[in-house]
This record gives C-alpha cells, structure tokens and sequence, in this order.
C-alpha cells in the first residue's frame, strides 16, 4: 500500500514516532507544507497516487 503523510508543520518526536509506527511495512512518502519551497502541483499528483494520505497538524 501507498502512504502519503502530509505535515503542516514541523514534527517533534510524538509525531514522527507515530509516522515510523504507521510507515512500518508500506512504501512511503512524506510532504512538508510548512517548507516555503512546498510544489503544491506535485502534492495534487501524490494525492492521487497513493492508497491513504495521513494528514498532520
């Protein structure tokens, strides 16, 4: 299965434990929004790509 996490903001080690636990077995593939050089165009093509996207706060 394609997973996709996609992060508005910075991790801090809550959440990246929680994306290594869920990531675990899957062929994965993380996106930062909070990046100013973020292409949204590729995010739109990733989205349709993948199985299940994880979204993050």
């Amino acid at each position: 299965m394609k997973l996709l996490h996609i992060l508005k903001s910075a991790p801090d080690e809550r959440t990246r434990a929680l994306i290594n636990i869920i990531s675990q077995g899957e062929e994965t593939t993380e996106v930062s929004l909070y990046d100013e050089a973020a292409d949204y165009y590729r995010l739109v093509d990733l989205i349709f790509d993948n199985d299940k996207i994880i979204t993050y706060w």
